[in-house]
């Protein structure tokens, strides 16, 4: 099984332990706030905004933090202003690394990354370093429960998505970027409603690990899932069930 998929699914059962120490919603709020700042707090004239709100109500969002967020943004009420910045490093066996942050203190938030990075033998790297290996694309992931897989690839093709990924506990529908919201927005009209549709990078080519060097790549994508400042980590990790089941049996 690829990397892709299966850290995709360990990722959302992680966020369910996440979402019960708030750490969900605070990134939400911290993406909600960036969103209506950049293009207005209206979702129908802002797609960015819009289809974070769909992952906000996926998580069952409270919707007095979802309308602060939007405020703050908006500049109605007072707010920390965040500042978006991508970081690219290496992991264990040369794994690459892209980590994307929302944060109000950059000389904080790369230092903790470099922390993490280099603890568990990775390093820093050079803009573009790790980048040229990723290709942009939009990720939308759907409930499996109601659809059928035939039904699922025929309704995303139908509505202009390019592959569906059926390994794991939800579909996840790849869309080229300039299409994810009108994607999202079409599979809303069939009555399909997206978990969440957002960008995300997906890499060319993968490099797989096992033993020490995939329980420390484990270690450092969990404990940057784990910093409030960052939203969002892309690997060209790849490994096997039986790799991950001996890890975890470690």
């Amino acid at each position: 099984m690829s990397g892709h998929s299966k850290w995709s699914t360990i990722k959302r059962k992680k966020g369910a332990l996440d979402a019960k120490r708030g750490k969900v919603f605070s990134k939400l709020a911290k993406e909600i706030t960036v969103a209506a700042r950049l293009g207005g707090g209206d979702p129908l004239m802002n797609p960015r905004l819009r289809t974070v709100l769909l992952a906000a109500r996926a998580e069952n969002m409270p919707k007095d933090n979802v309308e602060r967020a939007i405020k703050k943004g908006t500049g109605e009420i007072e707010g920390v202003n965040y500042e978006e910045q991508r970081y690219e490093c290496y992991g264990p066996s040369g794994v690459g690394i892209i980590v994307d942050t929302l944060t109000d203190n950059k000389n904080r938030t790369v230092s903790e990354v470099r922390h993490t990075v280099s603890k568990h033998g990775g390093s820093m790297a050079e803009a573009n370093a790790v980048m040229w290996n990723f290709s942009s694309k939009g990720r939308i992931t759907v409930d499996k429960a109601g659809l059928t897989d035939d039904e699922i690839f025929e309704k995303a093709s139908e509505a202009g998505a390019e592959d569906v990924d059926m390994e794991g506990d939800m579909y996840e529908i790849i869309t080229e970027l300039g299409d994810l919201h009108a994607v999202a927005a079409a599979l809303e009209a069939m009555k399909i409603t997206p978990k969440e549709a957002k960008p995300t990078l997906i890499p060319k080519t993968t490099i797989e690990v096992e033993g020490k060097a995939l329980s420390a790549m484990l270690k450092i994508i969990e404990t940057l899932e784990d910093n409030d400042d960052i939203q969002d980590v892309y690997t060209n990790i790849e490994f096997s069930e039986e790799a991950l089941e001996a890890v975890m049996a470690d």
